[in-house]
Order: C-alpha cells, then sequence, then structure tokens
C-alpha cells in the first residue's frame, strides 16, 4: 500500500523537485495509456487494469505507485487501485477533465526546451529558434502536426470549462454588443450569447482558429445570426464600435504584441466602453505553482509571459485604459475592468 508521510526534510524536499520530471512523466504516461478511463467505480489490481491497457502488470503496477504517492489513484491495503478527485480528471469522459492539458504540457517539444531554461533566462528569449531554426507555431504547425492537435484539443477544453465561469462572473445586462479578441473558438462568446439574448457579438482570431469555431456560431448555429465571425490578427486590427471587449488570456506574447493589440482595441472601441482583460496571474492566485510554471514555458516557447497583478496594470494603463476594479473570477483567472476614455480612438491614433 502505497502511503505517503508528513513533509519531507529540506534534502529529500529538494531531491523530490530535481525528479519532478519522473512524476511529469509519469502522469502523460497514465493518460496515453487510458488508465483512468479503464479503471472504474471499484478498485482494480494492476493485472486487471494491465489487460484493459495492453500494458505489462509489474511495470503498471510501479507507475501506479508513483501515482499514488501525489495523489494521482489510491492503493488499498489489498494493492489494488481505486480513483481520487485528481485521477478522475484524466478521463476522457469526465466533465472537467484535464486530459487533453496534461498532454499539451508534457509534449515532446518540452523535453527539449527544459532543459535549455537557463539559457533563456540569460537571454529573456524563446529557446525554440535555436532549437528547431524557427518560431514555435510554425514549428507546431509545420514539423509537429500531432503537437498542434494536442494543442488545439487542450486549448479547446480549457476554453470550454472556463467560458461557462466568464459568463457567469461578467454583468453585460447593459452591453448591446460585444468582441471576442483574441477569442479562439469561440466559447466565451458563445456562452455570453446565450446569456444575454439581446446582445450582438463578434468574434476575432487567426483564419484558422475561427474556421473550426464553435458550432453554435457559425451558419446554421443557435447564435449565428447574432454573431459576426471576423478572420485576422488582433495585433493588426479590431472590429470597431462595441460596446464591451473581452480579452482573456492573449496578453501574454511578448510586449511589443501586447501594446499593438490594447492600442488597437482602444482605437477601435468608442469612448466609455468597457475592456475586460482576463488573465492567470503569478501572484495573488492558489495556483501559483501551475501558474509560474507556465509562465517559464512561456518563455522558453514563445518568450511570452504570464504577469503579476501590478505588471498587467501598468500594461493596461500605459496602453491608456483606466482600471476600475480587478477582481478573481475563479481560482485560476482575474478579470481587469477597465474603461475607454472619452479621448480613446484620438490617442491611440497618436500613440
Amino acid at each position: 500500500m502505497t502511503t505517503v508521510g508528513t513533509a519531507p526534510p529540506p534534502p529529500m524536499r529538494l531531491r523530490e523537485l530535481a525528479f519532478g520530471a519522473a512524476c511529469a512523466a509519469a502522469v502523460r504516461a497514465a493518460a496515453r495509456l487510458g488508465v483512468a478511463d479503464a479503471l472504474g467505480e471499484d478498485p482494480m489490481s494492476a493485472e486487471e487494469l494491465a489487460e484493459e491497457v495492453k500494458a505489462e502488470p509489474r511495470p503498471l503496477r510501479r507507475l501506479l505507485r508513483a501515482l499514488s504517492c501525489h495523489g494521482v489513484f489510491a492503493e488499498d491495503g489489498d494493492g489494488r487501485f481505486a480513483h481520487t478527485g485528481v485521477s478522475r480528471l484524466l478521463r476522457e469522459d469526465d466533465p472537467n477533465s484535464m486530459r487533453d492539458v496534461v498532454l499539451w504540457c508534457t509534449e515532446p517539444w518540452t523535453w527539449d526546451a527544459w532543459p535549455l531554461l537557463d539559457e533563456a533566462v540569460r537571454s529573456g528569449r524563446s529557446v525554440v529558434p535555436d532549437l528547431y531554426g524557427k518560431d514555435f507555431f510554425t514549428y507546431l504547425h509545420q514539423d509537429a502536426p500531432e503537437s498542434a492537435h494536442v494543442f488545439n484539443r487542450a486549448m479547446t477544453r480549457s476554453s470550454e470549462q472556463s467560458a461557462r465561469d466568464v459568463a457567469a462572473f461578467l454583468d453585460l445586462s447593459e452591453a448591446e454588443s460585444v468582441v471576442d479578441v483574441g477569442g479562439g473558438q469561440g466559447h466565451v462568446l458563445a456562452s455570453l450569447l446565450e446569456r444575454y439574448p439581446g446582445m450582438r457579438g463578434a468574434l476575432l482570431d487567426l483564419p484558422p482558429v475561427v474556421a473550426n469555431a464553435d458550432p453554435r456560431l457559425r451558419e446554421g448555429g443557435a447564435l449565428a445570426d447574432r454573431v459576426r465571425i471576423v478572420p485576422g490578427d488582433c495585433r493588426t486590427a479590431v472590429p470597431a464600435g462595441a460596446d464591451v471587449y473581452i480579452v482573456k488570456n492573449i496578453l501574454e506574447w511578448d510586449d511589443d504584441s501586447t501594446r499593438r493589440t490594447l492600442r488597437n482595441i482602444i482605437a477601435a472601441a468608442r469612448p466609455g466602453a468597457r475592456v475586460v482583460v482576463i488573465e492567470n496571474l503569478v501572484d495573488d492566485t492558489p495556483s501559483m505553482r501551475f501558474t509560474t510554471a507556465m509562465d517559464l514555458l512561456l518563455l522558453l516557447n514563445v518568450g511570452g509571459a504570464k504577469h503579476t497583478g501590478r505588471s498587467m496594470a501598468e500594461r493596461l494603463t500605459g496602453a491608456g485604459l483606466a482600471i476600475g476594479s480587478v477582481r478573481p473570477v475563479n481560482p485560476y483567472l482575474h478579470a481587469f475592468e477597465c474603461t475607454v476614455p472619452g479621448d480613446g480612438p484620438a490617442r491611440a491614433a497618436g500613440a
């Protein structure tokens, strides 16, 4: 039976941290093998699970033992394994499944990039161009299509789950129009339009992204008559004249891209329009271990960064937005409620 004791002394804790790759690899292996899907409501032995997932029983027991130390599955006194709240999130059919996110965070390119973190810290630049001879997303789509597929699935799953929280959080009862800037497949926009039947919306993202927009938004969908799908790059232009602009988890690129996006929003928005920026923060949040890790991964792959509350506020006010409040949407996201000043378009034009 696997047991987890009290907090280890510092030397052992440091050893555990140094072996963190083993934990990530174990979670990835369980996801790829489909162990969580094979395990039902009743405990199962390693032999039974091995037969289901077409693996060898003894190595599978070793994998499950390692995962149980971290609360991913639980081993009982008879050596059988049962689900925990964590392991259930590896199931494909769980409504809050994180299987695709786990696979994305442990894709093969990450194992090439992480050992070069010291170089990224020295230079402040992405290591991907040196590794693969091209920028990250070009590499992903040209040379690693399977990883690109995993990325799309992970982003879709995360967006679907957070969209419900965002729609419940935002009060848009006074708004007639909303633009989802860099909104991916439009899950947030769809949730908002369902919540506010009198509101119209626009979805802006790159052409390959919006080509796969949420079916509710596409021609023939339940919301299609209230939506304009705009293929484009928010760093170039943003649809004009909306009451509300939603900017969720995209201001984590390089600073120039962030400045251009905010400038374009201010130029497009009418004076007094709301701009709601929703981001993961690396401080003042119960998810700091996750967000700080993602912050480092962004440095490695695109040269970007997650923000502290202060650094995000500095970028928003520096662009000319007035921040009214900063509030948590859920344990992972914070919303910066901003307004465009009265001279917004004129000011942005001269920026």
